[in-house]
């Protein structure tokens, strides 16, 4: 209780109470009870950052669910066993390069004369180089490519723990090879499926090394935000903007954990 005292619930309360302070001159916060910060922060100016936010968070989740069910799906069920610890070793190798760096990494792949574009008019298939970087797109890449172990893992830990006689029994019953994934695998991956969704959507909702860097001056979104407001001295502002987000993301986690529990009582 003390540690969480110390290090969850005091830094929270500073926050709430810089929320409610001003900015005075030269970024001196000046401390009050006012929520002048919360009121602006829903001004249509910031409207379109938060709309970038939910959209590219939902598409960066949807696109990994897609491509790392499969991924998932044959490490646990299909690999060999001989295969299957290196395999798994290979899904979280990219955690061991710093996440800033493996982001520049894709500065190089995606700018004009980088390596998508050379390899794209070497081949003759366009004649002048995409705007790739700088834009909506490349912020969903390296958000897809950064977030992707998460989706794999707790899916994959799901999958493992299968009985693979539901899987015989239900083939023995009649069902094909599709109603088989439909009606026993997918429902008995669910607890993991949900688990991967909440790591990937929530720490999406708060990034902002990847449209920083990828995105440019053209993709902020609320991370970018709050960053900026520190950066210009401006606490209290920030500090509404980190309590909003919070709040999104708490509310977020209560419904992933009953939703968690409803497909665990099913299954």
């Amino acid at each position: 209780m003390l540690w969480l005292v110390v290090f969850v619930v005091a830094p929270l309360v500073i926050v709430v109470v810089v929320s409610l302070a001003s900015r005075g001159p030269y970024g001196k916060t000046i401390y009050g009870l006012s929520f002048a910060n919360f009121s602006r922060a829903f001004d249509p100016l910031y409207l379109r950052a938060y709309w970038r936010t939910i959209w590219i968070a939902t598409a960066t989740t949807v696109l990994c669910a897609i491509a790392s069910y499969p991924v998932a799906y044959y490490l646990a069920l299909r690999a060999p066993e001989r295969w299957k610890r290196m395999l798994l070793v290979l899904t979280v190798i990219p955690f061991w390069t710093s996440f800033l760096i493996r982001t520049y990494a894709w500065i190089l792949l995606l700018r004009s004369e980088g390596v998508v574009n050379s390899a794209l008019i070497g081949s003759g298939i366009i004649g002048s180089p995409l705007k790739l970087l700088y834009s909506d797109f490349a912020v969903l890449i390296g958000q897809v490519y950064g977030e992707l172990p998460f989706m794999i893992l707790p899916i994959y830990v799901a999958l493992d723990r299968l009985d693979i006689r539901l899987l015989e029994a239900a083939q023995d019953l009649g069902a094909n090879r599709f109603w088989t994934f439909l009606r026993v695998t997918l429902p008995l991956s669910r607890p993991g499926l949900i688990a991967g969704i909440a790591l990937v959507f929530i720490p999406s909702l708060g990034a902002f090394i990847t449209p920083d860097l990828l995105g440019g001056a053209k993709s902020v979104m609320i991370g970018n935000l709050i960053q900026n407001q520190f950066a210009q001295l401006n606490q209290p502002f920030g500090s509404a903007l980190s309590l909003i987000l919070t709040a999104a993301v708490l509310i977020l986690l209560a419904i992933a954990v009953k939703s968690g529990l409803k497909s665990s009582e099913l299954a």
